[in-house]
């Protein structure tokens, strides 16, 4: 019993590990386009979702501005939605190794093993199916922030927490070419000592 607790624990570590370095397919360590100089453009986006539209804006943008660095990084929810996915994460592999070694943990507890636990017994495969499939969409819900945040030189350009969608190509270029003519007009203005 201690052995098979022991490798949960282990194999939780390393599921965790690897969801941390790969959360939703985008590395937590920054996603970086190296150019040498030129203005950094940073995209925040959720852990479940919005890669592709990431990817496909990055590399237009890096086509049509060749000098703008772009990053991309995890937007992460709240740390008690964190811990709450992990705490699932782990209590998942642990409940898993009791229905398939058929330990009762309530007959530790001193107290009668509910109906589901009977069932889930007699039905091991469906059992550890339900208890992996549900929380595995508890985690994706907690982890979920519906995030795609865009800065330029850390200023914010596009929030969807605030605006509720994503920018249409169109738009983000309208708002690069705005900031670039800005960035451009205000290096131009001479600076006066006084």
């Amino acid at each position: 019993m201690r052995l098979l607790l022991l490798l949960l624990v282990a194999a939780s570590a390393v599921v965790r590990s690897d969801a941390s370095t790969n959360l939703g397919g985008v590395p937590s360590k920054r996603l970086k386009m190296q150019y040498a100089t030129g203005p950094l453009l940073k995209f925040q986006i959720c852990v479940s979702g919005y890669r592709r539209v990431f990817e496909e804006y990055m590399r237009v943008i890096s086509q049509r501005y060749p000098d703008i660095r772009i990053e991309g990084e995890n937007y992460l929810p709240q740390p008690i939605y964190r811990h709450i996915a992990s705490f699932l994460s782990v209590f998942k592999l642990v409940l898993i190794g009791l229905i398939i070694v058929g330990k009762d943990p309530f007959a530790f507890f001193g107290m009668q093993a509910p109906s589901i636990w009977q069932w889930g017994q007699e039905n091991k495969v469906y059992a550890c199916m339900m208890v992996f499939f549900l929380s595995n969409m508890i985690e994706n819900q907690c982890m979920s922030t519906g995030a795609f945040e865009i800065t330029l030189n850390d200023v914010p350009v596009w929030s969807k927490l605030e605006s509720g969608h994503l920018p249409s190509m169109q738009q983000l270029v309208q708002i690069l070419d705005n900031e670039m003519k800005l960035n451009v007009h205000m290096d131009s203005i001479p600076h006066h000592r006084s």
